[in-house]
């Protein structure tokens, strides 16, 4: 078996893994030129890679586009992920009623380590804010959510990622640490962190965390309006207090308030 200089990892399926994240909601089907150049692997590599993933179903050739997109088969990798997240269930009514009566956006977020991706959406009528698909990654460090997420990590993990950020990118790791000042204030005077816009100038969100990880996992709420919405002016006294409201309903649910 062939892993890696730590003896933990197999390096045949991290580099296919690697090649199956390099696409995105924005990047939807890629060349093998742009696979090689995202992953750094050899083209023999890479193709005998590619053939075992097309293979299992996970990635498809298309002659159409000429291009590699996402297979089936990922679509069926994610279903039980989904269904184990009952919390899903509880919390999707209350986050449309939230959705209608501000016309915007609810969201729900889960992460674990690094990792921050949307598992449930909700949109009021005449909702005109930027729907993304579930199952997308959300940014840790530009949204309200991200954010929440952060303060909600253990003080080491948080540390080390900031570390990491400021030996990669300085300007954007002094930036998100005045951002992280910001919403440790926003969290402890309003019980919520905000966006400031940073990922969509036209949109403001506030995120509130559940109080406690579920099986290891953080779960984070938001709800976003655009900044024309009447309801902006009323982030504090009417949509921070009502998304506060929805997180403690669903904590009583599972059982995972405040002890």
């Amino acid at each position: 078996m062939n892993t890696d200089a730590d003896g933990k990892l197999v390096s045949a399926l991290v580099r296919g893994i690697s090649i199956l994240r390099c696409f995105g909601h924005k990047r939807t089907e890629l060349s093998a030129r742009e696979l090689m150049e995202l992953t750094g692997l050899p083209k023999p590599t890479l193709f005998r890679l590619t053939d075992t993933l097309c293979e299992l179903g996970l990635l498809r050739y298309s002659e159409r586009l000429s291009k590699y997109v996402p297979g089936l088969g990922l679509l069926q990798l994610s279903s039980p992920v989904l269904t184990r997240m009952a919390l899903r269930q509880f919390a999707r009514p209350l986050m449309q009623s939230l959705a209608d009566l501000t016309e915007g956006q609810v969201q729900l977020g889960v992460g674990h380590k690094r990792e921050l991706c949307l598992v449930e959406l909700a949109n009021g009528m005449g909702n005109s804010v930027y729907r993304p698909e579930i199952g997308v990654r959300m940014s840790l460090s530009r949204t309200a959510t991200g954010r929440a997420y952060l303060l909600g990590m253990a003080d080491d993990a948080r540390e080390a990622y900031l570390q990491d950020l400021q030996a990669s990118d300085p300007q954007r790791a002094a930036w998100l640490a005045q951002r992280l000042v910001n919403a440790r204030e926003d969290m402890e005077r309003h019980g919520f962190c905000r966006s400031h816009g940073d990922l969509h100038s036209e949109i403001e969100s506030i995120a509130v965390p559940m109080s406690q990880p579920q099986d290891g996992e953080l779960w984070i709420f938001a709800v976003s309006v655009p900044v024309f919405s009447p309801l902006y002016d009323r982030l504090e006294s009417d949509l921070g207090p009502r998304l506060r409201t929805l997180v403690r309903s669903v904590e009583a649910v599972v059982g995972a308030g405040v002890p």
